[in-house]
This record gives C-alpha cells, structure tokens and sequence, in this order.
C-alpha cells in the first residue's frame, strides 16, 4: 500500500483517487475550494444551479467505461447535447454533422461551389475519426491499423495548419462563411483535429441532467465510501521534496507525507509555484514552462429568471444554442479591442431546460458564454478593483444584449444576474489565465511535442501531474486519461 496525496479535485483528481483506493493505497484529495469539481463544478444561487464552466464533455465510451470501472455509471444521468445554431443568415438544429452541412448550403447557395470543396476535405477527416471508434467485429478488427494510419496521413497533413489558415483556403476573408467557419472549435487550433471536433459537436456531445456537480459528488462520495479522504477548503501552498524526490505537500501551515504527490491541477503553478526546490527543474525546461501560451479564458453570465420553463422552451427550442457572428473585426486576440463582447460569438445554455429541477418552480435559468482573453483591456483592468468592475458590467450587458435577440425582452425577465471573468476562474480553479482547457490549442504554441500523447511523469521523481494539462489539448477526457496513466505508474 503507497501513501498518496492528490492536489485537485477536478475529474483528473477524483478519478485517479478513485481508482488507487479501489487498488488498495491510501489516498488523500486536498482540494482548495469549498466543494469538490474543479472546472466540472456547478453552484447554486437563490434556487438556481449554474454550471461553473464545462458544459459538456466528448469521447463517450472511455469516459462511460471508467465511470463503470469506478462503479458510478448508473448514478449518473447521462445525456446527449445537441446543437441549435443561429447567425444572420440561418437558425437550424442539428442532430449529426449532415444536418449543418444542408443548413449552409440553404443559407449561401452562392458559396455552393466553394462549400462543397470545403466539405470534401473535412468530410474524410470526420470519417477517417468515426471510423476509429471501438472496434466489433472481426473484419474491423482486421482493419484498425489502416484506419489508423489513414488518420496519421491527414494529421501529418494539416497538424501545422490553423483552423483559420485551412478556412482560408476556401473562402475570401472578408466573406462571411469565413468568419463562421473560421471559429469552429477553439481559436487557430490545429486544423488536424477538426474532423474530431465535428464528430464530438454532432455525434458525441453529453452532459448531465442533474447537473456537471452532481457527477463530481457522486466520485467523491464513491471515493470517500472506500476510506479516501477528500480534504476540502485545504489549499496546497507547496511540494515537498527529498533528494530530488516528492516526499509530500504543504497546506495549510502543516506538513503531510507521501510516497507518491499527483498534481491534478495547473502546470505552470506546479513547478513555478508550489515546488521547493526549483533546482530540480532544467533552467531551460522553466523557461519553456514560463513562456508557454494556455488556452483562451470564458466569460461567463448567469441569470436567474422569472420565465416559464414553456417560454423559455419556446425561445430557446433545446437548452444549447451557439449565437454565431460573422463580424469581420472580432480577434480575440486583441487585448485592446474595448468593443470585443458587442462582436463576439455566444453560446447560450439553459441548466434548467436540461432539467426542470435546477430552477424553482415557474422559472428558468440561463448562462451566457464567451471565449475571451485574460488580457483583454490590461488584464480586465490592471488590477484596479473600480476598472475590473466597469469592464465586467459593460461585457456583462453586451452579452446580455446579444441574447435578446433569441429571448426578446430577456432584461425584463433577470431577477439575479452574476458573471465571471477568466480572473474569477483563475481564482477558482488556479488553471494559469482562467485556462480552460490546459495549453493552447494553436499547433504553433505547443507544449508537449505531440497532440496526441499523454505525459503524466515530470523531473522529479513520484510527482506526476493527473490533470489534462498532461495533454496538450485539454477537457474532461483528457483529464481521465491522465488519472488513468497515473493509476498505472504507481505500484
């Protein structure tokens, strides 16, 4: 039996806590906040429940089969997202990748020719990634490793390419399927991986009715239920190490020893904050840690409303609606861009039409969200409290704003209100910038070397960080993977 202290309690954390107490080690979660769940914490405000960031989650069977490992599958409602997408030009639900590719087609017959063009490239990378779902039979069995290797040849191909470089080889820039398509997934990620991001959109996207804490809680309880003990409120302020060696943490004004140390959290706080002894660390492997770009930060608003679940069904149609803008001035990437939330592409989510029992009764709820820049005017402000506020409250009602063009008259309907900035998340969660999820996905700011590898062991020895900043793409799956090598490291 090894002595093992896990920080974080985000998926990464509660998995692998789960996992070695059910091998038989002694596992402790030391967890800052007041509830366990990291970016997959939700919260609830005067009878609301609000998702705190992740609002949904991809690669279904590998996160289903570790929830069945585990033994919490059927505690946990389960349910597929689909998509409502709505622009100047079209407003269509879509239930596979097909239904999208009509809706543009309708919407821009002009742009026929060039759309088609463009959907033959990404059709074979959709395919090439349905057709590496689980094997059945014998004859896919036999066919696994030349499906494979299709998919590296269409990843070699466009693994250096950016989303928009590879947009911009079908379509004028200042035209608007440009701009529409362009900003698919997350900003100029690699245009490798949008055949994968088109099967979780239309085929593989899933949430939880009851909520995405609901799901945390059930794998702490589970995980406190075979004798793991989960420390909330108990922020790790440092790792302790021995002879090169992670001998334990601090947190809280006293030591606690371990043979082995799981950093389930940020990646650049873990060897840049919380490490004793930086020594350990090659000078050249901090500066590459201390440069490295993470992924873009949310902007968030919560409502609480006075509206009927009926009305709010009626305006919405599904709890998940992607508000898209084809403005050609929106960079995310400009921090000085004071305008940036009046241009922005929304998403717009109903925690309550998902399920009726997330709001009181008579009411509903509902999340706007962004993706912004921690840099955005100063870092929201430059530290002055008064400025951070303005800014917050002017990107606040910009989104709000937008949202009344889906639920007129929304403003008269708000009886709580409340945003976060990716500062509040960087509070929260201690992900470096708000990340949301881990590094960068621009293949031109990468940290580990491939996109595709899961790196869980570190300089120094029995620390490994359990989170999905061990990949270099982030999210739910990514931070199960790595619990999972972890699981599989310790002896």
């Amino acid at each position: 039996m090894r002595n093992i202290i896990i920080i974080g309690s985000g998926m990464g954390g509660l998995v692998a806590g789960n996992l070695l107490v059910k091998k038989g080690h002694k596992v402790a979660i030391f967890e800052s906040h007041i509830t366990p769940g990291g970016y997959t914490a939700g919260f609830w405000r005067k009878g609301f429940y609000f998702e705190s960031g992740t609002l949904s989650f991809e690669s279904s069977d590998g996160v289903f089969k570790v929830m069945k490992d585990i033994g919490i599958y059927e505690k946990i409602q389960f349910t597929k997202q689909y998509g409502r997408w709505v622009s100047a030009d079209f407003d269509c639900i879509t239930h596979s990748f097909s239904d999208l590719k009509k809706t543009l087609l309708e919407a821009f017959p002009s742009e026929k020719e060039r759309l088609t063009k463009y959907y033959a490239k990404v059709d074979k990378m959709f395919k090439a990634m349905l057709s590496m779902r689980k094997p059945g039979n014998l004859f896919e069995i036999i066919a696994f490793p030349f499906k494979l290797a299709k998919i590296m040849s269409i990843f070699k191909k466009y693994d250096k390419t950016t989303v928009s470089e590879f947009t911009a080889m079908f379509f004028d820039k200042d035209s608007k399927l440009y701009q529409l398509l362009k900003d698919i997934g997350y900003p100029d990620m690699s245009a490798a991986i949008l055949g994968g991001a088109m099967l979780s959109f239309f085929e593989d996207y899933w949430t939880v009715k009851t909520g995405m804490q609901s799901w945390a809680d059930a794998l702490a309880e589970n995980f406190k239920s075979l004798g793991g003990e989960l420390m909330l409120k108990s922020r790790v302020d440092k790792i302790i190490t021995k002879n090169g060696t992670a001998v334990g943490v601090g947190s809280n004004g006293k030591n606690y020893k371990a043979d082995y140390v799981i950093s389930a959290s940020d990646y650049k706080k873990t060897f840049l904050k919380l490490l004793d002894d930086k020594t350990l660390i090659p000078q050249q492997t901090i500066e590459k840690i201390e440069k490295a770009s993470v992924s873009e930060g949310f902007f968030t608003v919560y409502l609480g409303l006075n509206l009927p679940q009926d009305k709010m069904k009626e305006y919405l149609k599904i709890p998940h609606v992607y508000y898209l803008s084809d403005n050609p001035d929106t960079d995310i990437h400009n921090p000085n861009d004071e305008n940036y939330f009046e241009k922005a592409a929304v998403t717009l989510y109903s925690p309550s039409l998902m399920n009726a029992e997330l709001a009181p009764e008579g009411k509903s709820s509902l999340m706007i969200q962004t993706m912004t820049s921690y840099k955005w005017m100063n870092n929201w402000g430059g530290g002055d409290r008064e400025t951070y506020k303005r800014l917050k409250n002017r990107a606040k009602n910009a989104l709000i704003e937008k949202a009344c063009v889906v639920i007129p008259n929304l403003k008269k309907h708000i009886e709580f209100d409340d945003a976060a900035t990716p500062l509040t998340y960087e509070r929260f969660t201690h992900n470096t910038d708000g990340a949301t999820s881990a590094w960068s996905w621009n293949p031109n700011k990468k940290f580990h070397k491939t996109i595709m590898s899961t790196t869980v062991t570190t300089p120094v020895k029995n620390l490994y960080i359990g989170s999905c900043w061990a990949v270099q793409i982030g999210g739910v799956p990514s931070a199960i993977m790595a619990a999972q090598k972890c699981v599989k490291k310790i002896k």
